[in-house]
């Protein structure tokens, strides 16, 4: 199975930056909710709270492969690959659109992460694969200036809570 933070899709690149990260933010929160029920069925330590609170800071590092297993799981629960464990765009495009992503930014999405399937070597620990997929997307979201803006992503995380 491939990660597909993605899925965690966003708007178009001349909506402008705002509103793209704005997007990603709401694709990122979505898609942590079920975080808890992964870590249960998964039996996941907590420490891998922290590479997900990290996560879109340019300079943190995923190494976990435990985390890897918790986006296979994410991904997973919300229908994002096909039987086969590729990703499965027409849902992971309505996954994009439904949280805030026109139409182009939600396929550039799809195409980011589908790229990143395909560019990495590959490797037989699904977990570490999906890990894999994970950095890149990062990578390119961030080489777009789409990455969701921390301290207000942190700051709706308090507010909910």
């Amino acid at each position: 199975m491939k990660f597909v933070m993605v899925v965690m899709l966003y708007l178009s690149i001349d909506s402008g930056v705002d509103s793209s990260q704005e997007v990603m933010k709401n694709l990122t929160m979505n898609f942590n909710k079920a975080l808890d029920v992964c870590k249960k069925e998964l039996d996941l330590p907590d420490s891998i709270n922290a590479d997900f609170y990290n996560f879109w800071k340019p300079d943190y590092e995923v190494t976990n492969r435990l985390t890897g297993c918790a986006i296979m799981c994410l991904s997973t629960k919300l229908e994002l690959f096909d039987p086969d464990g590729k990703l499965h765009h027409g849902n992971a495009k309505e996954f994009a659109m439904k949280h805030g992503a026109d139409d182009s930014m939600a396929q550039q999405l799809v195409d980011i992460v589908h790229k990143c399937e395909n560019d990495i070597p590959n490797n037989e620990d699904p977990c570490l694969k999906v890990l894999d997929i994970a950095k890149c997307f990062k990578t390119e979201v961030h080489k777009l200036n789409w990455a969701p803006d921390m301290e207000l992503m942190m700051g709706e995380v308090l507010a909910e809570v």
